[in-house]
């Protein structure tokens, strides 16, 4: 089972990212855990882990408001 990452822009339409595959999602969660922030820079606003091709969980890369 392949894990990877889709990004998404502003208007929830993808947006350019690494390729990345990972064979857990441990490992996966572990990358996006040290990438986030120039994901976020480059105009990355949330993600989607996927394993295959079923979406396991979304989560924005926008800091919360206070």
């Amino acid at each position: 089972m392949a894990w990877s990452w889709r990004y998404e822009g502003t208007d929830g339409k993808p947006a350019q990212g690494p390729a990345e595959s990972f064979g857990s999602q441990a490992d996966a969660e572990s990358w996006i855990g040290q990438t986030w922030r120039e994901l976020a820079a480059s105009g990355v606003t949330s993600v989607a882990l996927v394993e295959d091709d079923r979406v396991e969980y979304r989560m924005s890369l926008l800091p919360t408001a206070e």
